[in-house]
């Protein structure tokens, strides 16, 4: 199965300097445009789940080769 990655950058509420990404890998479905077209309702789920922390910037890519999911 081939995956795709919506890599969240995400920030602590209070603390807007302290950031990472968050790394959510979905089963591809297409390319990265049609991930890019259905990720605003999984960033939405997401940010419900963990309300102490902020959404910043969000991208898709394909994980590098070899990464285990």
């Amino acid at each position: 199965m081939i995956f795709i990655e919506l890599v969240l950058t995400i920030c602590i509420a209070d603390r807007p300097s302290s950031c990472r990404d968050e790394h959510l890998h979905f089963e591809n479905r297409g390319s990265l445009m049609a991930c890019m077209a259905q990720a605003p309702p999984q960033i939405a789920k997401w940010s419900e789940e963990h309300p102490n922390l902020r959404v910043v910037r969000w991208r898709c890519e394909y994980p590098p080769k070899g990464t285990e999911i």
